[in-house]
């Protein structure tokens, strides 16, 4: 690219933000014409960015690429966005604790990136941060850049974790103010990169954390990780009426614990049952991306800070995460074929429609 112009083009600052449209990475070529990607669909945004390019007078034919407009119905206000360098957003949420959440999300980073998808992992997990120590750096602190914070580049993934930023073990007593002002921390202040996708591991049940996520960017679709016992999956059709209500696609459900791979002789036994969360997808119309068993390398990876999708890639686990990720991504890109996900302002009072 010419770098006359891309110097030039540094003026043209992205609107609602105080950096320009080439810090964010979305001028993708100066010649022969000028072509911009942005992430918001609002064409006013559009026609703003195109008229500060004319204000230039760079003699280019200048080209807007913008996503479709919404066409979902949704009680959004504005396309409120504090992180628009990133193209998309999943939620990973369950509806209780211990099901094996922040594994899941993070095999399925890593699945993702072994792709060739630029993907980041946001462990906004505040109370129970356990990514760092499922990725081997737990002690190891953030660089600070100007006045943000540069995520960890790991296992070809970037990640951020309010694990990094506290003294190991220290409990965080912390109630719905504090944590919407961490998860907004967490987005806004770390230097993401220009990420393909965000995977944002989510702290456990239907609370203040999921409704600050989906008020501060436009989530692309949520997962909803389950086992198969039946207090398990009441508590993830709470989760799955959270993604209803906050206008958040559904990309379908994880199921973990799901059979048993004994390891003396290979085979699957269904100890804690398998496929209850079948049922469960069949009610809110969505899919099941994986059955994910219980296979000790998971654990043994989990603890020892080598994921199991990284470390172990033709376990039975892995590849299942491998296709569970293959899954997503074309659930992600049809979604956002379809006009994508309208759910970036959500109003505060969610706890009065049962999520809470």
């Amino acid at each position: 690219m010419d770098e006359k112009i891309l110097d030039r083009l540094k003026s043209v600052i992205y609107p609602g933000f105080k950096k320009s449209i080439v810090e964010f990475g979305f001028v993708k070529s100066t010649d022969p014409k000028i072509i911009v990607e942005i992430t918001s669909a609002k064409p006013e945004v559009a026609q703003t960015i195109k008229n500060e390019i004319e204000k230039l007078n760079l003699n280019k034919e200048i080209e807007i690429i913008a996503p479709k407009p919404q066409t979902q119905q949704s009680n959004s206000q504005s396309g409120k966005n504090i992180a628009p360098q990133i193209k998309n957003f999943v939620m990973v949420s369950s509806g209780k604790g211990g099901v094996g959440k922040s594994t899941t999300t993070l095999n399925l980073a890593i699945s993702l990136a072994k792709q060739g998808k630029k993907v980041g992992l946001l462990d906004a997990d505040i109370y129970g941060p356990n990514i760092p120590r499922m990725l081997g750096v737990q002690g190891k602190q953030p660089e600070v850049i100007g006045q943000k914070l540069k995520p960890l580049q790991t296992h070809g993934i970037e990640m951020m974790s309010m694990g990094l930023l506290i003294e190991e073990g220290q409990g965080l007593m912390w109630r719905g103010a504090m944590i919407m002002k961490a998860i907004t921390q967490l987005l806004n202040e770390v230097e993401w990169g220009e990420l393909d996708i965000l995977l944002l591991d989510m702290p456990p049940g239907t609370g203040d954390a999921q409704i600050t996520l989906a008020q501060s960017v436009p989530v692309t679709a949520g997962i909803c990780v389950t086992t198969p016992q039946t207090v398990a999956l009441d508590d993830s059709a709470r989760s799955l009426d959270m993604f209803e209500k906050l206008h958040i696609p559904v990309a379908g459900v994880i199921e973990n614990m799901s059979g048993f791979i004994c390891p003396d002789n290979g085979k699957e036994y269904d100890i804690f049952g398998k496929g209850g969360a079948d049922a469960l997808a069949s009610e809110y119309d969505t899919t099941i991306l994986a059955q994910i068993p219980i296979e000790p390398s998971v654990r043994i990876g989990g603890d020892s800070g080598r994921p199991v999708s990284f470390y172990e890639p033709n376990s039975i686990s892995a590849k299942r995460y491998e296709e569970a990720a293959t899954k997503l991504w074309e659930i992600i890109e049809d979604i956002n074929a379809n006009g994508g996900a309208d759910n970036s302002a959500i109003q505060p009072d969610m706890s009065r429609s049962g999520c809470h």
